[in-house]
């Protein structure tokens, strides 16, 4: 059959495209790369992405079956995001179809069609409304509704739901309560985007310090091409701001920014700076979108609506306009490595993209990734310090607290209890970091030793007292907690060891009256929770602050005084190589948040270990001279970022069968691995996970270009051989977890 063919990337595990004809009937000149087209696949229909129009076809002619339809007169996809994708699987070594899943909304891959979103709408105060504000008494008892109705006072125009969030806890909530009572009425006819925001007058910036105003300087000087900036800076001062301004310089220039922020967690506070100080709507990306929020967002960054970007790992692939810059904040961050499916790090792909672009890239930390730091070392980026904090405080002093042959309650001393206490008296605000959610990491059996193992992973089961349960944290899997011993029936169990959820139980006994605050993802779970928890933090009603990692990053606590670091001692000794690496930048990032405005603050960490090197190092000479030792062992040892890895992972119901897979894949390795190393294959750390048995074959080279050279003939010869098709397998390139 003549005509061209289409190569079409469609979901699914097979590492390539699929050829087909085009539609019966299709007008060839609305073909072009990016659109999205339904095929037949196997016995059912699906939406895949259009990557090239060929001439011919590998394939018999009679065995290729014609697009069903084409789904979009224009591309979809811009071309620039069409390249990012198509190098990123490429670099990855992963099936194209998995890469256009994982970069577009669920709507769009669903066939949904790509059309603005409707404007929200836009909420006015009504004279009712107007009349409950001027009577004192009917809000008396309201005082978040009267919050709402004040600010709606002061904008005629009205206002939407979003730029109000920031204003109350939950404003989609407050203004049904509002508009029930007849105070507030909505509109949605024909009103454009509003572009308000809050408050209605933007605050006037602060004044640079010459670090920042030295940042900001040398990245608006190279607006036009491409340039990576390594901006190291001390917690607190004020990387922020340096973004705020170089954002507002690249709007001047009717350009757009993509912020990449690594975590949900960080979104609030980050969210309501940008719009205190930037003018029109905000697109923001991140997986605690529904569906149709996440399609909305993306169009608007596509359209060039949204000047300002906002999004979590996958928002690397957000469309722009008019792309003027990129910024990763904290870009050591290991959220930004996906860890299944399609494992690409956004940081990486955000220097890729902006050198596609040719726009500069900003990545931001107050403790960087030792491969960006070696990258600033090679000349490859260009390294921006921020070495003060703003406003003159000083980084507080980290102070080491022995806590052998200590008495202990739950897992605090009484050195670090009495400093809360006096902290407290002075009315300031305490954190307490303790990287463990639950009540306690283990069930104990007193009489006989049971252990609340997982029946399907090699861990433990975490006790949640409130919920009553023992979680996997791993797997997932939950069970009521067990009333008696089921190996030898004694009520003597006990819970060993010390999570958030037990140092919350643990504290109000000891300091009735105080109001204390845990994040972590249980505290958090619901949507606009973690709102409300800051909000009361900010306000002062929360004085005690207990989390995770969650707790440890972005946020600016204005009151926190006194940092704790509950137990350092789980993070010092790692089977991964990074984990010194990790448990550094988590103690600095977590003792960040002590002092950071005109009240001075302390950091303690409490540990069995008090002369382990990495502790000495932090606390005399901090990151940077930890960073240079890290450095000279790992190219010592060879290891990234003087070497480059890819990682190839098997599993399967039993143990022998990922390890027989991983021993094939290695004998059709050997014979073209010349200069490369191969380790394994070996037992995962943790070899079973969620019932299925894991092994790793490590592939180590020292050139980037051999190992790619390597993975492209390996990966063909892996998908030629007659597999077993009870065995799963998985190739990370860069991996950052050996787990």
């Amino acid at each position: 059959m003549p005509g061209p063919i289409l190569r079409i990337a469609v979901p699914s595990p097979l590492d390539r495209t699929f050829d087909y004809f085009p539609p019966p009937d299709c007008d060839l000149a609305t073909l072009h790369p990016g659109a999205r087209v339904r095929v037949p696949f196997g016995r059912r229909q699906t939406v895949g992405f259009l990557i090239e129009i060929g001439a011919d076809s590998e394939l018999d002619p009679g065995m290729l079956r014609p697009a069903l339809a084409v789904l979009d007169r224009e591309p979809i996809v811009p071309a620039d995001v069409l390249a990012l994708i198509q190098w990123a699987w490429r670099y990855y070594h992963h099936p194209p179809g998995e890469a256009f899943a994982t970069a577009l909304p669920v709507l769009l891959r669903q066939g949904e069609p790509a059309n603005i979103p409707q404007p929200p709408p836009i909420w006015r105060i009504t004279t009712a409304g107007l009349a409950a504000l001027a009577e004192s008494i009917a809000l008396r008892r309201a005082p978040v509704q009267r919050r709402l109705l004040d600010h709606l006072a002061q904008c005629s125009a009205g206002l939407d739901a979003e730029t109000l969030r920031p204003l109350v806890r939950d404003s989609v909530a407050t203004l049904r309560a509002l508009c029930a009572k007849g105070w507030v009425e909505s509109s949605t006819a024909d009103a454009p985007i509003p572009t308000v925001t809050v408050p209605p007058v933007p605050l006037a910036p602060p004044a640079p310090s010459a670090a920042q105003a030295d940042a900001v300087a040398a990245v608006s000087a190279e607006l036009d091409r491409f340039q990576v900036f390594l901006l190291e800076g001390v917690t607190g001062s004020g990387k922020t701001e340096v973004y705020l301004r170089l954002i507002e310089a690249v709007l001047a220039r009717g350009r757009q920014v993509l912020l990449l922020a690594p975590e949900i967690g960080l979104t609030p506070q980050l969210l309501a700076r940008l719009r205190e100080r930037l003018p029109g709507p905000l697109a923001v990306l991140h997986s605690g979108l529904s569906d149709r929020e996440r399609l909305n967002a993306w169009l608007l960054a596509r359209d060039g609506t949204a000047k300002v970007v906002v999004g979590t790992r996958s928002a690397v692939f957000a469309p722009l306009e008019a792309p003027g810059l990129v910024i990763v904040d904290e870009e050591h961050d290991l959220s930004y490595k996906q860890q299944d499916g399609f494992r690409y790090h956004a940081r990486d792909l955000a220097v890729i993209r902006g050198q596609q672009l040719g726009i500069p890239v900003v990545l931001g930390s107050a403790t960087p990734a030792l491969e960006s730091i070696q990258n600033a070392r090679a000349g490859r980026y260009r390294l921006l310090q921020l070495p003060e904090r703003v406003g003159g405080g000083a980084e507080p002093p980290i102070l080491i607290l022995d806590v052998r042959r200590q008495p202990m309650t739950e897992g605090l001393s009484q050195p670090l209890l009495e400093r809360m206490r006096a902290h407290l008296d002075r009315n300031e605000q305490v954190l307490l970091f303790l990287n463990r959610r639950g009540f306690a990491p283990i069930l104990l059996c007193h009489e006989c030793g049971w252990l609340s193992q997982c029946r399907h992973c090699d861990a433990r089961m975490t006790l949640h007292l409130r919920q009553r349960r023992l979680t996997c944290h791993h797997c997932g899997d939950s069970r009521p907690v067990d009333a008696l011993c089921p190996l030898c029936g004694s009520v003597d169990l006990r819970a060993v060891g010390h999570g958030t959820e037990r140092l919350e139980t643990a504290l109000r006994p000891l300091f009735p009256g105080i109001g204390i605050a845990r994040l972590d993802r249980d505290s958090t779970r619901r949507r606009g929770s973690l709102e409300t928890l800051l909000a009361d933090i900010h306000s002062g009603d929360r004085r005690i602050l207990i989390g995770t990692q969650m707790l440890a990053k972005g946020h600016h606590f204005p009151d926190v005084t006194l940092v704790g670091i509950v137990d350092a001692d789980q993070g010092l000794y790692g089977v991964d190589f990074r984990s010194s690496e990790r448990m550094a930048q988590l103690i600095l990032q977590v003792a960040g948040r002590a002092g950071r405005a005109e009240k001075p603050g302390t950091v303690i960490i409490q540990t069995h270990h008090p002369d382990h090197p990495l502790l000495r190092v932090l606390v005399l000479e901090g990151y940077p001279a930890f960073a240079a030792a890290a450095l000279t062992e790992r190219q010592a040892a060879l290891l990234p970022p003087f070497a480059h890895q890819a990682l190839l992972r098997a599993e399967a119901v039993a143990a022998e069968r990922a390890t027989a897979f991983l021993n094939a894949a290695r004998a059709l390795a050997e014979p073209i691995a010349e200069g490369l190393e191969l380790l394994g294959p070996a037992p995962a750390p943790m070899e079973r996970r969620a019932g299925r048995y894991r092994a790793h074959l490590l592939i180590q080279a020292t050139q980037r270009q051999a190992l790619h050279r390597f993975l492209n003939r390996w990966i063909a010869l892996l998908w030629a051989e007659r597999q077993d098709r009870q065995v799963r397998w998985s190739l990370d390139v860069d991996p950052m977890e050996l787990y």
